[in-house]
């Protein structure tokens, strides 16, 4: 009798597990007809960025909103596929989608709440909801992403599927994909990350916001660690293996880093002709672009537009702070923070905000969350600002937004941000190859390309252009001009009467041309631009790259009166230094897609096919006296 009744339980159950079994199937017979087509996953077709590189094939620009490098598990390291199956799903390669024994380990766990709570996702489950589903927490989107699984198993082999997490995942810091996380998070390519590193990465999938090692080093460890010991858990790694990349730490490349130089202006001219050419696309079809400039050229040019943009605006005085913001008296770091959201930093120089100010010293805050205290020399700059008798708005005190600096010996300083902007522009004069382009002081602060777009008197730049219509009129450097004084009248100019000076007010009387050009005499120059003629000498500077339009056939032309842009002076001046011929400064070499395909192969011109501007006996007579400016003039 008590058997009997035994019995009846075990039958329930049986009848339970059948009828849910039938359940399922018959969900699954309802669900698999609506299932998505597996198209994206079988012809694989990843969003890869724009990526820009220099002459050495560098790094030095990104476009996209995945960054992404695409690599085939057999570029995978070994270990790199351990770390990921032993923190993700360790019976990888015995389950067919779904793993049973998961699902009941993590039901129990979770049943009875012994431990963290456990999902029960395998890789390949992981993909189907990368791919095709949302992230949302329901019965049918677990079905759906199980029965995904299961037709995800039956049209790609094990290495395929894990090939496509590889490269789709999402790991934080905008990189999808273990390829673009390494170089992101170390600036390394897969097959030269270090054990430790293999397992920071591979702990990221679980939650790349929470383990993210930029944001909460601390937790990215946590994690880390977890993945080692799963790793050593199922004898992939010994136990000095473990040991030894538990104490390696965690050295992040810093984000501004990213690149092998700063080149944003670079990068933003060749975004725009790749949006030009492939619109929307030009994000995502992992295009890659070779350019002219070289490193080490940028990074010289940026390095000296910068210094001489502080150097100018440090001799004009210290303008106040930036701005002022209301600190509580009990002010916490949050809010010390958002005091300066709105004031990025600009590479070494620093916003901060003072929380504490006398002649003697200030103490301020830094979104990094240091507290700097700047004394004794580092206040020099600023002294007038920390007195009493300073201005409002010129005043150092508590609240104020202001600039710092720090030396090698971490001496930091009061400093500001130049209210003057400038460029740099560097081209070979043979070919027209642009080898760097410093469109600004800072390209976040503004994108304005101050090489490219900018349209600016050239001043006394422009003189060696007129001079060189004059030699072609039968003037010769020995010639003999006149430094006196000049007077226009209303009647000749046609407006205002107009008594040109030279820049440091004196008259030298007669002078050879090439004495005149090398001390930038400006009598001289209107004295020969009005024995050539105003109207030959606009069609003369045409000749050089120069539009006749921006350059009005009036004595002011001798001057540097009309608008070119430093692209332009480039191109103009490379005319001189390479015998007399044009040539269009250019910066893209070639176009490749993400396997390295051309798309265009860009020849560089040569000079033998190049239009001649001026004859060579023009081109060697100005070389000659722009080195006369070097050596015994102005410059």
């Amino acid at each position: 009798m008590s058997a009997r009744w035994l019995l009846y339980p075990l039958l329930l159950v049986v009848v339970g597990i059948f009828a849910t079994a039938l359940l399922l199937g018959f969900a699954a017979a309802m669900i698999w007809p609506t299932l998505p087509a597996l198209d994206i996953v079988t012809d694989y077709r990843p969003k890869v960025p724009l990526r820009v590189y220099s002459a050495e094939g560098k790094l030095i620009g990104e476009f996209g909103e995945e960054r992404r490098s695409v690599v085939t598990i057999k570029e995978v390291p070994k270990s790199l596929v351990d770390a990921i199956l032993a923190a993700e799903d360790e019976r990888y390669f015995q389950h067919k989608g779904v793993d049973y024994l998961g699902v009941a380990r993590a039901a129990l766990a979770n049943f009875t709440h012994i431990g963290p709570r456990q999902g029960a996702s395998t890789i390949t489950m992981q993909v189907a909801r990368n791919f095709f589903l949302t992230r949302e927490k329901t019965v049918t989107r677990k079905v759906n992403e199980m029965l995904l699984a299961f037709k995800i198993e039956s049209s790609l082999t094990k290495e395929q599927i894990l090939e496509l997490y590889i490269n789709q995942i999402y790991l934080g810091q905008r990189a999808y994909g273990f390829a673009s996380a390494a170089r992101i998070y170390y600036g390394k390519p897969l097959e030269a990350l270090s054990l430790a590193e293999i397992a920071m990465l591979a702990g990221l999938p679980k939650g790349p916001s929470i383990f993210n090692p930029v944001a909460n080093p601390a937790r990215a460890k946590q994690r880390q660690q977890y993945v080692l010991r799963r790793m050593r858990d199922i004898n992939v790694i010994s136990a000095e293996d473990q040991a030894n990349a538990d104490k390696q730490p965690l050295a992040i490349k810093n984000e501004l880093n990213e690149f092998a130089t700063k080149a944003d202006y670079v990068a933003e001219m060749v975004r725009q002709a790749m949006y030009e050419r492939y619109k929307e696309n030009a994000y995502a079809m992992g295009l890659k672009v070779h350019t002219t400039i070289f490193v080490n050229h940028q990074t010289a040019a940026n390095a000296a537009l910068r210094a001489g943009l502080l150097a100018y605006d440090r001799r004009h005085g210290y303008r106040g702070p930036e701005a002022y913001a209301e600190l509580p008296a009990n002010a916490t770091e949050e809010t010390l923070d958002d005091a300066l959201t709105d004031y990025p930093d600009s590479e070494d120089i620093y916003s901060a905000v003072v929380t504490e100010a006398t002649p003697k010293r200030v103490k301020a805050h830094r979104r990094n969350g240091e507290q700097i205290e700047i004394t004794e020399a580092g206040l020099k700059f600023a002294a007038e600002a920390l007195t009493d008798k300073a201005g409002p708005n010129l005043r150092i005190r508590r609240g104020a937004i202001i600039r710092v600096q720090a030396d090698d010996k971490k001496r930091w300083s009061i400093t500001q941000l130049p209210a003057a902007e400038s460029m740099l522009i560097s081209a070979d004069p043979r070919d027209g190859a642009i080898r760097a382009i410093a469109g600004g002081f800072d390209f976040t602060r503004s994108q304005f390309n101050h090489a490219t777009q900018a349209l600016r008197q050239p001043g006394s730049s422009f003189k060696p252009f007129i001079y060189s219509s004059a030699l072609e009129k039968g003037f010769t450097p020995a010639t003999i001009v006149n430094d006196a004084p000049l007077f226009f009248d209303a009647g000749t100019t046609g407006g205002q009467a107009w008594e040109p000076k030279n820049y440091d007010g004196k008259f030298e009387g007669p002078m050879t041309l090439r004495r005149g050009l090398a001390k930038s005499k400006n009598m001289i120059s209107i004295r020969v631009l009005k024995s050539v003629g105003a109207k030959y000498a606009q069609d003369w500077i045409t000749r050089f790259g120069f539009e006749a339009d921006k350059h009005p056939a009036y004595l002011t032309m001798a001057l540097g009166a009309g608008s070119v842009t430093p692209l332009q002076m480039a191109g103009a001046y490379a005319v001189f230094a390479n015998g007399g011929y044009r040539v269009s400064p250019w910066i893209i070499t070639r176009i490749t897609d993400q396997k390295g395909k051309p798309l265009v192969q860009v020849e560089p011109p040569q000079l033998d096919d190049a239009v001649r501007a001026v004859a060579p006996r023009n081109a060697f007579v100005m070389s000659r006296l722009l080195q006369e400016i070097t050596r015994a003039g102005t410059a």
